[in-house]
């Protein structure tokens, strides 16, 4: 019996004038392979996901003030905080789509891999 490995298909998602926790839910659950007929739970299956126009998502003001990103450096006194229109004019709205998509996969071996399925463009 011989393997063959199934080719990539792509699910694109617009962003355009939709809120940022409606587009990244989507987006997980196509990334967890729950779209696809050959669900698997313990595989991350060859499913690239595009999310167009990231820069037209809707944002309210009062998420774009009020919410902070925080992590830890790993030294006592290492905790850093941005909020999240920081983290826009640093790192760009891609960023903030990518690390909420990336809360919503399961914290196992298969996050990183699907992780890297993930295409954000502005």
């Amino acid at each position: 019996m011989t393997h063959v490995k199934p080719e990539f298909t792509t699910y694109t998602i617009d962003a355009t004038g939709r809120t940022l926790g409606r587009v990244a839910s989507e987006a997980a659950h196509a990334l967890l392979g729950k779209r696809s007929a050959r669900f698997a739970r313990n595989q991350a299956l060859p499913m690239r996901v595009v999310i167009e126009n990231a820069g037209k998502l809707h944002l309210t003001e009062r998420r774009v003030q009020g919410k902070i990103y925080t992590r830890y450096t790993g030294y006592p006194g290492g905790l850093r905080e941005m909020r999240m229109d920081e983290m826009i004019a640093k790192k760009g709205v891609e960023e903030v789509v990518r690390k909420t998509v990336d809360g919503m996969i399961p914290r196992n071996k298969l996050r990183t891999p699907r992780m890297k399925n993930l295409v954000v463009t502005a």
